[in-house]
């Protein structure tokens, strides 16, 4: 069959270099988030950058610097266009892919990779914006994260319609009502989905049980906000050991997803917030009929047995949490057979396609190839193949109402 164009939930943007300093008051322009470029190593067994030209084996890069952050640009957030390359490479803007941040160029490429629309979470700020976390003056910071929503939903992604290119809100992580506010200022310009963390705990904020995030689930559940949660933006990622494979760590990405899951399904949030939906992006999802089988017989046990644990828990399901799977959980696809293969037990609406561009994972420039390969080998017919490369996307984001994208 001929596949249709591919709309992907899970694509990345690289932060031009005045997203801030062309929209902060001059007097932040000194300490927001600007770009350097210089000659210097990685000292990797320090953790930091040395911006010294005459060090054995300095490379020029383009380096971000914001209060106590800095950080050179590496291959890993770029790697599309490379064959082969270290991931911690040293690169300047003038070295990647133009289509990774510059918004004429990036069109181009989506053609050539049979992609019709992308959503992009973003790359310095990390993937729900937790540099803005890590700094002390919130008042920088949360102008900050206003200024990169009004560059992406007014820049990146434009008023166009129909649109390619769909916006992702970031939030002041720090407050629950700030974050509240500005899902709401960010709908009435257009964008109605949001990132965040996959584990806040492990930013040392409070986790969904505890009620402290309700006022920014209340805004996405009325403003028709999906939250996307992309792993590795709770700032951690599963390895098994220092000297383990690199590769071997990426390979276990999908866990943190798993941790997600099992989060949203015992908190009991979907039945408070029923019009709430997640996107888990990267995640895969060939495990999730077993981890929804585990939580539900953790969660009867512990009604049964565990009386005492029950009592003391902040908010937990009252409803068998596999039941809340429906309409509310989504996993993004990138090379998952299994997921596909298992599309009863997950149901095939709950499934998206996603082609990670630029990343090491991305099937680019040969996503149509890897989507064939999918489909027939998972043995999607016609309509579950539309359901699965652009339907559901539409579905969970509503394109059509939003954006102009019609089935």
């Amino acid at each position: 069959m001929e596949l249709p164009r591919i709309i992907s939930a899970d694509d990345h943007v690289i932060e031009a270099p005045d997203v801030w300093t062309s929209r902060l008051p001059s007097k932040f322009v000194d300490r927001a988030p600007r770009v350097k470029r210089e000659k210097g190593v990685m000292n990797r067994a320090a953790g930091g950058w040395n911006p010294d030209p005459d060090a054995p084996g300095a490379k020029w890069a383009d380096v971000w610097y914001y209060e106590t952050m800095v950080f050179p640009l590496i291959r890993g957030y770029a790697h599309s266009g490379y064959e082969s390359d270290d991931a911690l490479n040293l690169i300047t803007y003038d070295d990647i892919l133009p289509s990774t941040w510059k918004r004429a160029e990036r069109f181009v490429d989506m053609d050539k990779n049979h992609t019709d629309v992308s959503l992009c979470y973003p790359s310095i700020t990390r993937f729900c914006g937790q540099i803005f976390l890590e700094q002390e003056d919130k008042e920088l910071s949360l102008l900050c994260v206003q200024a990169f929503n009004d560059w992406m939903i007014d820049e990146w992604c434009g008023t166009e319609r129909p649109a390619r290119l769909i916006p992702l809100t970031m939030i002041p992580l720090w407050d629950a009502e700030l974050a509240s506010e500005e899902i709401r200022r960010c709908a009435d310009k257009g964008s109605h989905a949001v990132m965040f963390s996959e584990c806040p705990p492990y930013l040392n904020l409070p986790s969904i049980y505890s009620g402290w995030w309700d006022p920014m689930f209340r805004a996405c559940d009325e403003t028709d906000t999906v939250i996307n949660i992309h792993v590795g933006s709770s700032s951690n990622l599963i390895s098994t050991a220092p000297d383990a494979p690199p590769d071997m760590g990426l390979c276990l990405t999908y866990v943190n997803s798993l941790l997600s899951l099992t989060d949203w399904l015992y908190s009991g949030v979907f039945e408070l917030f029923p019009s709430l939906r997640v996107a888990l992006a990267e995640s895969q999802a060939g495990w999730i009929p077993f981890a929804a089988q585990r939580v539900d017989n953790t969660w009867k046990k512990g009604n049964e047995k565990w009386t005492e644990s029950v009592a003391k828990a902040t908010r937990r399901a009252t409803v068998l949490p596999s039941s809340q799977l429906d309409g509310h959980i989504f996993a993004c696809i990138f090379d998952d057979l299994e997921g596909l293969r298992n599309r009863d037990l997950i149901g095939m609406k709950h499934l998206l396609f996603e082609t990670d561009f630029p990343h090491a994972d991305s099937t680019f420039p040969h996503s149509l190839k890897t989507a064939e390969e999918l489909v027939t080998m998972a043995g999607l017919n016609e309509q579950e193949t539309y359901q699965f490369l652009r339907g559901n996307a539409i579905d969970l984001f509503k394109l059509d109402k939003y954006f102009g994208i019609d089935h």
